[in-house]
């Protein structure tokens, strides 16, 4: 008789759903003065955004169903071609500038970003490798060492566009996994004391990042330029109060909060849903993060116990940067909101992904 696999986690598969679905209503309620204004149609972001989450669930349903210790013989070539793509997209006249970055692959507004495969790319690597002798890691120079080059040149190829968000969610990803597989905390210790270091090199190699760092400290030193952002954001977070102005009647969507449906979409949200809105989001994330946390704490082996830190991780640095920015509790840097923000690669990528940590709960204790 043929044994049946149990369903995935019901509570991940409502978590997923709901915040998707919520995106997608932000997506056209944040969007649609700008998608206006633009292109002359207030459904084009949401538009695009239903065809992403299409491609994204048909994803996510073959991820779910496809037994995750397959990826281990993939990961290798999963991460060669992500580091090909991160190559390519650097190449003037072959990669796509936007906002200022070379980040993009494709024709007119259909693009892939690299930076986004390399967070699940490395992930698989790092699971695989690091499950392979899990004694290893506590050596620094041979077990510690070479997968922290790997992930710097990452972030290195990343940096050159420049995209420091990205870079930024895939280094923190990483991390954690590196910690669950057992790295001596003395060695992170001092990785992180470099790493600050290192943020402060970037920080003042590039003035405009300067810039976004004195924003933060006082948005108020320069509010019709480095401090703008933050100050519409918080404009539109406070009127929401505790029920917000109701769906559809934000006002800082009208040309005052820049790009809305993307970066700064949870301050929209916040307005027209108010506290109890935001707090939804904010819980059912939380609920994801719980659940991913708990399958890949009782998954049977180490590989995958690694590879739902991973995922999880990225969901969790991704929501704690982007809601950090939104709040003005952290400067400005250009990461979107899981599931919920406007976004071809990131939306398709994150479902992937969570289709992943949904066929790990299937094997889950």
């Amino acid at each position: 008789m043929k044994q049946t696999r149990p369903a995935p986690d019901l509570w991940l598969i409502i978590c997923i759903v709901s915040l998707l679905t919520i995106g997608l209503v932000m997506v056209y309620s944040a969007g649609a003065v700008l998608a206006f204004r633009q292109y002359g149609d207030s459904f084009y972001f949401v538009k695009r955004q239903l065809l992403f989450a299409g491609l994204g669930l048909a994803a996510m349903f073959f991820t779910a169903n496809v037994d995750y210790r397959i990826w281990r013989n993939y990961a290798k070539f999963i991460l060669i071609f992500c580091f090909i793509l991160l190559i390519i997209v650097l190449i003037p006249g072959v990669g796509v500038v936007r906002g200022g970055a070379r980040s993009w692959l494709g024709i007119s507004s259909f693009g892939i970003q690299p930076s986004e495969f390399m967070k699940l790319g490395m992930i698989l690597f790092l699971a695989k490798w690091l499950s392979k002798d899990p004694a290893a890691i506590k050596n620094f120079t041979t077990g510690l060492l070479p997968p922290l080059a790997l992930i710097g040149t990452a972030f290195g190829l990343i940096m050159l566009q420049p995209d420091l968000g990205t870079g930024t969610v895939m280094m923190g990803a990483s991390m954690l996994i590196i910690f669950t597989a057992g790295a001596r905390m003395k060695h992170l210790l001092y990785l992180g004391l470099g790493g600050l270091l290192g943020f402060a090199g970037l920080i003042a190699a590039a003035p405009y990042r300067l810039q976004r760092i004195t924003a933060f400290l006082d948005p108020w030193s320069d509010p019709l330029g480095s401090g703008y952002q933050i100050l519409q954001s918080l404009y539109a977070i406070g009127p929401g109060g505790l029920g917000g102005l109701g769906l559809g009647m934000s006002r800082q969507k009208y040309s005052y909060v820049p790009e809305p449906q993307t970066d700064f979409i949870f301050s929209i949200l916040a307005e027209e849903l108010g506290f109890i809105g935001g707090l939804i989001v904010l819980l059912l994330f939380l609920m994801l993060v719980w659940r991913g946390m708990r399958v890949a704490m009782t998954v049977p082996d180490a590989f995958g116990s690694l590879l739902g830190v991973g995922i999880v991780g990225m969901v969790a640095v991704q929501v704690v940067i982007n809601i950090g920015v939104v709040i003005g509790l952290m400067p400005v840097t250009g990461i979107t909101l899981p599931l919920i923000s406007y976004g071809g690669s990131s939306l398709t990528l994150m479902l992937t992904a969570l289709g992943i940590l949904l066929n790990l709960s299937r094997y889950a204790r």
